[in-house]
């Protein structure tokens, strides 16, 4: 079943979602809203046939920096699906030293387990939170030492804090005459701890400084071979040592504040079934997950090479599988990738997208080309979406209490010599926009508070002097912008 917000996302909406983000490029975003529109339509079939629809996955062919890979990750955002973008000329072929191409698969898992782990968290934090607050308790004012015959008061305190029972056991006994003072002094000690426990929630302890002890990192085993392309041997022999070493626990000290939400992460650890956490985590891989294989025009072979070339034609042949459907095995169990989304994306400049093996082109059944962007579309970018350049560079001056306003004229001048620079040097795309802006506001960035005005106003005049003198270098823009 579909929940109402999967529901709610018809082909038009996603477009409309990604537009807050992403200018132009409207065949791509379409072809990708409807891959994920097909994918909720898939899950009101039954059973059999859902089986037999496999995801038609997207090959996207573009210059460099003209949103590729911004879609794609949007568009996992948009429904929380494990998502994870992989560079195609990281792998090699099975047999050669490099990556191994099932690990994109492992990645993906790890993701989704990621994602599953904290979301079941975030669902007990607020009984985890009760428990962290008894253990600070606990800290600020410790149980006193009564001996092994407890008063009725006592062992309702033992009955309410099980842990602490085994403890009571080994405490010494009390002096005789003592021991009918014993409920007296367990009503002062809980009143003691009311009141630190009211400090506690008024925020009045929260630079306080306690000790606590924590459980120590493991050592990454794991990263001592993936490297070589042994990702499968270093987990196993992550889990052999996670069995065969226990657990250590270190003493620190730390302020409240901090050790709270220490024991927060630790009880909520203590809540959730990770057994039932891998199982959703995997399902919602399979069910929902999405590969971006970059620069998958890199690894089309060359017609003039000689003997093995392990990383371009064998990688195709290793990707081909994972495709069209097969098993990886991962640290938490098979996971299947025949539902899988995959986009694959490449600027094919010099191959074109038939230079891949047929087989491989077979399985991108949808082909979108994404076009160059003009100073026009600078503008757009600048100014139209939530996360716009000129929005953030704002944003972060005004935290050292400068204004900036960007003039009309001063965004077009900013957008004309990222397209101007674009044009004479290599084509990034938007990302020139990021150097050019970068250049344009380095000397109020530097200055900043001290020696800068409360209003700056970026207008044309204000641009050409901070960055023309560059563009207009040729030789000196190529490394500069």
């Amino acid at each position: 079943m579909l929940t109402k917000a999967e529901d709610d996302l018809t082909p038009r909406r996603i477009v409309q979602q990604l537009d807050k983000y992403i200018i132009s490029q409207e065949a791509a975003k379409k072809a990708v809203a409807i891959a994920l529109r097909n994918r909720f339509r898939r899950r009101r079939l039954d059973e059999a046939l859902r089986k037999e629809v496999i995801p038609k996955n997207i090959l996207m062919i573009g210059p460099t920096g003209v949103g590729k890979t911004e879609i794609a990750r949007r568009l996992a955002d948009l429904t929380g699906a494990p998502f994870v973008k992989v560079e195609a000329t990281k792998y090699t072929e099975v047999g050669y030293v490099g990556r191994d191409v099932e690990s994109m698969v492992r990645d993906l898992t790890e993701k989704g387990v990621t994602m599953v782990r904290i979301e079941k968290m975030e669902s007990v934090r607020k009984k985890a939170a009760k428990v962290a607050e008894e253990r600070l308790v606990d800290i600020l004012q410790p149980l006193p030492a009564y001996g092994k015959k407890i008063s009725g008061a006592l062992k309702e305190f033992h009955q309410y804090r099980p842990h602490d029972a085994a403890a009571g056991d080994e405490r010494p006994a009390p002096p005789p005459g003592q021991e009918e003072n014993d409920e007296e002094k367990f009503a002062q000690y809980k009143r003691i701890r009311e009141r630190f426990r009211k400090q506690l929630q008024d925020g009045e302890l929260e630079d306080t400084i306690i000790e606590l002890d924590i459980e120590e990192n493991k050592p990454r085993i794991m990263e001592m071979f993936s490297s070589q392309g042994m990702e499968g041997v270093g987990i196993s022999l992550q889990e052999m040592m996670g069995d065969m070493v226990p657990k250590r626990r270190m003493r620190r000290k730390m302020p409240v504040k901090e050790a709270r939400e220490v024991l927060i992460s630790e009880e909520m650890k203590k809540l959730i079934d990770m057994d039932q956490v891998v199982r959703e985590a995997i399902e919602k891989t399979q069910e929902t997950g999405i590969i971006f294989i970059d620069e998958i025009d890199k690894i089309v072979g060359s017609e003039s090479a000689h003997g093995p070339d392990v990383s371009r034609e064998g990688v195709q042949r290793d990707i081909l599988p994972l495709v069209e459907g097969s098993t990886v095995m991962t640290k938490y169990g098979p996971v299947d990738t025949s539902h899988i989304l995959f986009i694959a994306a490449g600027a094919f400049h010099a191959k074109k997208p038939s230079d891949l093996i047929p087989e491989l082109q077979g399985r991108f059944p949808i082909r979108v080309e994404l076009s160059g962007l003009t100073a026009d579309d600078f503008v757009r970018i600048l100014t139209e979406p939530e996360n716009a350049l000129v929005k953030q560079y704002k944003a972060l001056l005004e935290t050292e209490g400068v204004r900036v306003e960007y003039t009309e004229d001063g965004i077009r001048e900013i957008a004309d010599l990222a397209a101007e620079v674009n044009s004479r040097t290599e084509n990034i795309g938007a990302r020139r926009l990021h150097t050019i802006m970068e250049k344009v506001l380095e000397e109020t960035s530097f200055n900043a508070p001290e020696n800068v005005p409360d209003k700056v106003v970026i207008n044309s005049a204000f641009v050409r002097k901070q960055v023309a003198d560059l563009v207009e270098d040729r030789d000196l823009s190529k490394y500069i912008l």
